[in-house]
């Protein structure tokens, strides 16, 4: 190839690489002509919608409400008002229903709950008895035993007074009885010492529940033998410092005065089909010889001058003869000034056929059991005892004067 040639071609492709180049230069200036045209158009159209907004904006509108503002607030108000109301209506009706609730059940409890066998007491004096018949029984007191009451006892470290503070003097066991004398006992409880006192109170079936055909019978609260010191036991002598229930007071005592018989008090006597014929006699336990018999008798004297001459005066009847024994103790807490004021009373009181105790809680004004409770055993005397043939004998004096320093 010629040099001219050469040249030539060299000439031809430089002028096509600056074509190309300016090409492409003028390409990308219109590119960037294009995009800033565009971004001035998007700006153009966005400036003018917000100029258009601003003016719109600009201007108020007003839309009349009122009805449907007060549609809606009573609407509202309804809604409200049946919401309280219902509820309302629901606690009330709930409180009412679990106040009916608990007022019907404290009712039926009441109808159906049995002092005498479901609650259990102190019996104050009234349990005398026993602790008489126990000392008798064991031979370390006798009706001849003389005694000096100053108003109170010393045992240990305590000072256990008598209800007649300024002292009953020196008297006899049975003038102890007649005047209820809580020293007089006190020395009783501690001659037979806990061990014995204690089997006594097995013996009587004073530990035990006394088996009444009805539903619920408590059981007797008494101290732990162990734990029973002197002066547990002196408060014991006198009916205090423990609980038993008023049907396992009569329970014992009668079994007592009748001989030393324990018989289970019961209601049932036999079972009858519906034509009325008998289908079986019931039969219920008795225990035999809880005392001797000539313990019974002693007590049986001793209580009847309880009431012929004694604290129970109030229970006597002209022309019967009543035993008894008069009891005012003092509820928990001690210093309450609440009592139980008691009596219970047998007749006839050398062959008894008919007991009752009265138990009157909480008296107001007078409380002593020998003043209250004592006429009340007597009112159900003269109306029983007519109804088991027990008539009243003719007598030329008046029924005996109370002689007895103390009130019970």
């Amino acid at each position: 190839m010629s040099q001219a040639k050469v040249d030539r071609y060299k000439e031809e492709k430089q002028k096509r690489e600056k074509l190309q180049k300016k090409e492409k230069r003028e390409l990308l200036l219109w590119k960037i002509v294009g995009i800033i045209v565009l971004v001035a158009l998007v700006g153009w159209i966005g400036f003018s919608v917000y100029q258009n907004v601003q003016k719109d904006a600009s201007h108020t509108y007003e839309m009349k409400t009122d009805a449907l503002d007060h549609y809606m607030n009573g609407l509202n108000a309804e809604t409200e008002t049946s919401s309280e109301a219902s509820t309302e209506t629901t606690e009330k009706t709930t409180e009412e229903t679990a106040a009916e609730g608990e007022k019907k059940q404290d009712l039926l409890n009441r109808m159906w709950r049995n002092p005498c066998l479901n609650d259990t007491y102190e019996p104050g004096s009234t349990f005398k008895i026993i602790t008489m018949a126990a000392g008798l029984e064991e031979g370390v007191v006798s009706t001849e035993d003389r005694f000096f009451c100053p108003g109170y006892k010393v045992v240990e470290d305590r000072r256990i007074h008598c209800a007649k503070r300024t002292g009953h003097g020196a008297q006899s066991f049975v003038e102890g009885a007649q005047n209820s004398c809580n020293p007089v006992f006190i020395e009783v409880g501690l001659r037979l010492g806990a061990d014995r006192y204690y089997k006594y109170f097995k013996q009587f079936g004073l530990l035990k529940k006394t088996g009444i055909d009805l539903p619920g019978e408590a059981g007797t609260i008494m101290h732990n033998p162990k734990n029973m010191g002197e002066v547990e036991l002196a408060t014991v002598s006198f009916g205090q410092s423990f609980q038993i229930t008023p049907i396992q007071l009569a329970t014992t005592v009668s079994g007592i005065i009748n001989g030393g018989n324990r018989i289970t008090p019961h209601f049932g006597i036999s079972v009858e089909s519906a034509d009325g014929t008998k289908v079986r006699t019931l039969e219920y336990p008795v225990e035999s010889g809880i005392v001797s018999g000539e313990t019974s008798r002693t007590v049986r004297t001793i209580l009847e001058t309880v009431v012929s001459e004694g604290s129970g005066k109030n229970a006597g009847i002209q022309g019967l003869s009543i035993g008894g024994k008069t009891a005012t103790s003092q509820t928990l807490p001690r210093g309450s000034g609440r009592y139980i004021s008691s009596f219970l009373g047998f007749a006839p009181a050398e062959d008894p056929k008919v007991l009752a105790l009265c138990i009157i809680y909480a008296p107001q004004g007078m409380y002593y059991g020998g003043i209250i409770a004592a006429p009340v055993v007597r009112s159900i005397f003269e109306n029983v005892l007519p109804y088991l043939g027990i008539e009243r004998t003719v007598t030329e004096t008046p029924f005996g004067e109370n002689r007895a320093d103390g009130v019970d």
